[in-house]
């Protein structure tokens, strides 16, 4: 049970902010009297704010309940109330609330700044202080005392104001009533349940929507999976009736392959026949030709006639063979004879050329003598010999020219260095006047700066010297000495008379008399501390121990109520207290470790799993890709296909037809150039006859008509050649589009049957595989995770052992503490002895020596104040002494300073005047040197100008004569270069050799001619010989053509006879007919039954599709989950409702059984206390309005004779 002890109140309505007014409730009951405005209500409210936070009403939010700044004549004010109180467990604890009011400008401000629970440390007995927040202090108290918030504010502390709320309305009055029986939370309860149920109830409306669609699609996904099934039984009996039938095409495409390729044979024996027999025709005519051709029939025989034709060859070998060698030796002899001829022409134009060079070098000469004769003329270079010079002399005076024009560059080269050095002394001798008369300027510019700084200077020092003079007027030596010789004596006696004093020896002896007193204090205290310690001790050993049971009890507990968790952990073992936390532990740190590999390892099957899916659906939808490319491709080439020939069965007939329209390309090409080979040779023919008026074939002569009617018979026969031609053409052209069309589908055709016959069935095995891969994967995972989740509730069953162990073990650790210090106590209470003094006697001579102390500490203080104040009066006179002293030197610094600037000033004037002196004298010597410089200058330059002069004739001097040297030189080094070539002996040469080569051209036209003879002869024969073997040849090509007729008639009776065993051409052609009409009916009939299965494959695909939509997808699960969602929900909201009415009927019940408690002691309370006979008793009568619901109806009712009257009726 809570109880209250005491409580302080400060600044709260009309109790003083400035004292502290402390009341003491008395138990088992406490009476407040006092008159009206007393405080006692304030007291009440007082009691209600430390507990519940709450402000009484009327309090205008804080500003009426703490003490008025205005009444108190400050700014602000605070009050504090301090409320201590035992909680329900007995333990004492106090409730500050500190409150502050500011009055401002135009309002007063109303804060609550701190909230304290004070507790005392049973382990330590020091004082512990929490602060709070005022909504958490709010709810701690409460708690603390072990009471709710409500019978606080309506029945414990309740105002005077609001006594009367039994009275309200019904509605309050169920609030309140809420409140202190502690309902609130279920009547929100039940308020959080209504709209749970309400809410689900709409969801449950949304969710029946949702699988009426589901329904919905279910109903057509399955009609679109049922015509699906339809659509595929059907499109499998029409495969089978179309493999039948491409059974049946197949066969009779075999049986129209036998009889095309019969009829094939049949037409290649007949264009054979036709070939051979024109041929036969062609060699028969050739061989009338070469008979009417023949000068004269031989009657030899063919080796007779070979026979004679090879001794023929011989001998027109022999004579072929001497034309030859007489053609060489003539070939040989013209060579020789244009060689000598063009030798002779190059030997002449060298001659000339020669001769025209000596004509030049014999001028050159002349040219030469003349030149030196002006030169040695005009340089007066000495005497000449006779002209023409010889070559010797002519060197020897050019050399003597040579010398003359190094003389000449040596002589200007003298001349240079000798004007520069003329010119040199002239410029030194100027520089020299020049730096003189630089240097005296410079002397008298610098004389004239230092005279200006001198100016400067003097003017600085007469101003310094005025502001010393006027310092020096202010300042009175005398009384400046009087002054300091007074302060001086003053000095010397107050720090006499603070000598005199001795205050330092009595401050230490007072020290040492307080330390000693205090060492005496510290004794005293450490007895009195003996003295107390055997008590407090059994008080700290009493406490201990009845801590140490607790703590016993509450290990021992927490191991009772854990030891099965314990076992199951620890595999039924229970280890030691001391040993429990670190094998828990353990035990978490391994099924920890555990789960985590496991966990890993579900991660990557997992991963494993995701990577497979992904795999599979990037195969699926390659798959898909590479069967729409395989019937892309077989619908283009199947469309082209039909293009070229429409009885085109399909895609797989198309290497047949390629070969067959390659071989009918081949055979039209063939034909074409057949024809157009019997067109040029008839063409080549009628041109023969044209030009050689002969039979092409065996050259005999025409007939003067028989040449035109052979043209013309050629001429119709090439015109009919050529209209065949022109149609082979354009059969040959079409037949080789249509193959180049077909041939271009190879590429197509290939890519389809790879991608048949590998790419598809390959990807349909690696589908296959990662989806077994797959499902091994997935059932491993499924594995894993159920390990992991039986793993997973292990780790949760030892996490959960591990917070009551960690407490367990932490209740150990205290109690070795608490043992460990029982102990010491107890040690220490058998073996402490007793004192020898009373308590009082210790207590009376710790009060004698406090005073003691006090006395001497007082008179230390006023010791150290008074030698305080000596040493300020003292160091006050001092700094009056040195300030003075410092203006007695400044004065005297003042003196010296002017009469010191008095001296510069003499001293600066005369340096002015020898600086002015000195100026004087420069600018007079300036003239001279001035005048100097400028004649010495002029000079200067007129000798340059000479000399420059005189150097310009003697370069122009030079320049003449080198010129003409030059010449010289040029006109004697081609004259040495004609000779150092010895053209005289090579034009000698050339005269002697021109001369052989005319000799040698004669004699080879002599040769010429006898070979030329010889030539002619020698081809007479030959021509002779040519007739004769003509003669012989045309016989034997007679006999040759002639066999070649016979043979090939030979051969066309061989194929007659080949073709009447195989059969006619006509019946063939007619079988073939009837078998191409029968495969055309099977490919009708096989083209209808593939349109048939293609519009049920495009329903299929078309269904499929549709499958594949969203709105589909997975629908039968999407059904079943949203089934087994509405049920659940369902079943939920009832569960709701059934709870809603259990609670709701327990609240009513509850209700019900706490009024009849509260009416039960009212009766009882009023039957003590109201002693008339009118009323019986009241009672709070509670109605509920209908059968089910939670609103009541409270009213307050008299009994009057067993009748009930509420109140608020009278």
């Amino acid at each position: 049970m809570s109880t209250v002890d005491k409580m302080l109140i400060k600044g709260i309505r009309s109790f003083d902010p400035e004292n502290k007014t402390v009341i003491t409730f008395f138990r088992p009951l406490t009476l407040i009297v006092g008159p009206n405005g007393a405080g006692k209500t304030t007291i009440i409210e007082c009691l209600k704010l430390s507990c519940t936070g709450e402000l009484p009403p009327n309090a205008r939010s804080g500003h009426s309940f703490i003490h008025d700044p205005k009444v108190a004549g400050e700014t602000e004010t605070k009050g504090q109330i301090k409320l201590r109180f035992k909680t329900a467990a007995g333990k004492d604890v106090v409730c500050i609330r500190s409150f502050q009011l500011t009055q401002k400008a135009s309002k007063m401000e109303y804060k609550a700044i701190e909230s304290v629970l004070q507790t005392i440390n049973p382990h330590n007995g020091e004082k512990v202080c929490l602060s709070y927040r005022c909504a958490d202090m709010d709810k701690e108290i409460p708690a603390l005392m072990g009471v709710s918030k409500a019978i606080l504010e309506n029945v414990i502390f309740v105002h005077q104001d609001e006594a009367n709320w039994p009275l309200q309305d019904p509605s309050t009055l169920k609030k309140k009533f809420d409140d202190i029986f502690s309902a609130t939370r279920y009547t929100k309860a039940l308020e959080v349940i209504k709209k749970l149920h309400k809410e689900q109830a709409q969801e449950i409306k949304t969710y029946r929507l949702k699988l009426e669609n589901l329904q919905t699609l279910k109903d057509a996904a399955y009609k679109l999976r049922e015509s699906i099934a339809q659509d595929q039984e059907k499109t499998e009996n029409l495969k089978c009736q179309l493999q039948e039938l491409e059974g049946s095409i197949k066969d009779v495409d075999d049986k129209i392959h036998y009889a095309e390729k019969t009829l094939k044979d049949l037409r290649k024996l007949q264009d054979q026949i036709s070939t051979k027999t024109a041929q036969r025709s062609t060699l028969f005519r050739e061989q009338q030709k070469q008979y009417a051709a023949l000068a004269e029939e031989n009657e030899d025989t063919d080796e007779e006639l070979m026979e004679w034709k090879t001794k023929f060859e011989e001998r027109i070998g022999i004579l072929q063979t001497k034309i030859s060698k007489l053609e060489r030796e003539m070939n040989d002899t013209d060579t020789k004879s244009s060689f000598l001829k063009q030798t002779i022409n190059d030997s002449i134009w060298e001659i000339s050329k020669l001769q025209t060079e000596a004509e030049a070098h014999v001028s050159l000469k002349n040219e030469r003598d003349l030149s030196i004769k002006n030169l040695f003329a005009r340089h007066n270079l000495g005497s000449l010999p006779k002209s023409p010079f010889s070559e010797e002399v002519a060197t020897n005076l050019t050399n003597r020219v040579k010398s003359r024009a190094l003389d000449l560059e040596n002589d200007l080269q003298d001349k240079k260095k000798t004007n520069d050095s003329k010119l040199k002394t002239a410029w030194d001798c100027y520089m020299n006047a020049n730096d003189r008369w630089k240097n005296t300027e410079a002397q008298k510019q610098a004389k004239l700066e230092i005279k200006n700084g001198i100016v400067k200077r003097i003017e600085e020092k007469e101003n310094e010297r005025d502001s010393l003079e006027l310092q020096i007027s202010n300042v009175n030596l005398s009384q400046i000495d009087e002054r300091e010789r007074k302060l001086r004596i003053e000095v010397e006696r107050k720090t006499n008379q603070l000598s005199e004093r001795e205050f330092e020896s009595n401050i230490r002896q007072k020290q040492s008399e307080l330390y000693s007193i205090e060492q005496k204090i510290k004794v005293v205290n450490r007895e009195k501390d003996v003295m107390d310690a055997d008590s407090e001790d059994r008080v700290k050993l009493s406490f201990k121990k009845a801590e140490l049971e607790n703590l016993k009890k509450k290990h021992r507990k927490i191991v009772d109520d854990q030891k099965d968790k314990i076992k199951r952990v620890l595999k039924g073992r229970v280890p030691p207290d001391k040993d429990l936390l670190k094998e828990v532990t353990q035990a978490l740190r391994s099924v920890a470790s555990e789960y985590d590999n496991m966990d890993a390892n579900s991660r990557e099957h997992g991963k494993e799993v995701d990577k497979l899916q992904m795999k599979m659906e990037e195969i699926k939808t390659n798959l898909y890709k590479h069967k729409r490319d395989l019937e892309s491709k077989k619908r283009h080439v199947e469309t082209k296909l039909q293009s070229l020939d429409p009885q085109c069965p399909g895609i797989h007939s198309y290497p047949k037809m390629l070969e067959s329209f390659k071989e009918n390309r081949d055979y039209k090409i063939s034909k074409y150039k057949s024809e157009e080979g019997i067109q040029n040779t008839l063409d080549y023919y009628e041109k023969e006859a044209r030009t050689k008026h002969a039979c092409p074939c065996c050259d005999r002569r025409f007939a003067a008509e028989e040449e035109d009617e052979f043209v013309n018979k050629h001429r119709s026969r090439v015109a009919n050649t050529s209209k065949a031609l022109k149609a082979l053409a354009e059969e040959s052209a079409i037949a080789d589009t249509n193959y180049k069309q077909l041939d271009d589908l190879r590429v197509v055709y290939e890519e389809y049957v790879k991608l048949n016959k590998e790419t598809i069935p390959d990807a349909e095995n690696e589908l296959q595989q990662i989806n077994e891969e797959l499902d091994r994967q997935s059932q491993e995972l499924d594995d894993t995770l159920a390990v992991l989740a039986q793993v997973q509730s292990d780790k949760e069953v030892v996490e959960a052992l591990k917070h009551p162990i960690e407490t367990a073990d932490r209740y150990f650790q205290e109690i070795s503490a608490l043992q460990k210090q029982v102990e010491d106590l107890e040690y220490k209470l058998d073996f402490r002895g007793q004192g020898v003094r009373t308590m009082e006697e210790i207590h009376s001579e710790l009060k004698s020596l406090q005073r003691t102390k006090d006395n001497l500490h007082n008179e230390l203080e006023k010791l150290r104040e008074e030698q305080r104040y000596a040493e300020n009066d003292l160091s006050s006179f001092q700094i009056r002494w040195h300030t003075l002293r410092e203006e007695k030197v400044k004065a005297a610094n003042s003196l010296q300073d002017a009469k010191r600037v008095e001296d510069e000033l003499e001293r600066l004037t005369e340096e002015k005047a020898k600086a002015d002196l000195d100026e004087k004298e420069l600018a007079e010597a300036l003239g001279p040197l001035s005048k100097e410089r400028d004649k010495l200058l002029a000079d200067h330059n007129e000798l340059k100008v000479r000399l420059n002069r005189d150097y310009e004739e003697l370069v122009e001097q030079k320049r003449i004569f080198q010129q003409e040297a030059e010449s010289l030189f040029k006109m004697t080094s081609k004259i040495r270069e004609y000779l150092d070539l010895k053209k005289e002996d090579r034009l000698k040469e050339l005269q002697e050799k021109k001369s052989l080569s005319e000799s040698e051209l004669k004699s080879c036209d002599a040769r010429k001619q006898e070979i030329l003879a010889d030539l002619n002869k020698s081809k007479d024969l030959m021509r002779n010989q040519d007739n004769l073997k003509r003669n012989i040849e045309d016989n034997l090509n007679y006999r040759k053509t002639k066999a070649e007729v016979d043979e090939l008639g030979r051969e066309i009776e061989t194929l007659e006879e080949s073709i009447l065993k195989v059969g006619g051409v006509s019946a063939t052609e007619s079988e073939l007919q009837k078998l191409s009409q029968e495969r055309e009916r099977l490919l009708s009939e096989l083209n209808r039954y593939q349109g048939t299965m293609s519009v049920y494959q495009s329903n299929i695909s078309k269904n499929k599709i549709d499958l594949k939509q969203s709105q589909y997808k997975d629908i039968d699960k999407r059904y079943f989950d949203q089934l087994i969602q509405l049920k659940t929900t369902e079943m939920a909201n009832k569960d709701l409702d059934r709870y809603y009415n259990a609670l709701d009927k327990a609240l009513m019940r509850f209700h019900s059984m706490k009024m009849e408690e509260i009416n039960k002691i009212i009766r009882e309370l009023w039957q003590q206390t109201y002693r008339g006979q009118d009323i019986d008793y009241i009672s709070i009568h509670s109605d509920s309005e209908g059968a089910g619901t939670r609103s009541y109806s409270y009213k307050v009712c008299r009994l009057y004779t067993q009748s009930l009257i509420p109140s608020k009726a009278e």
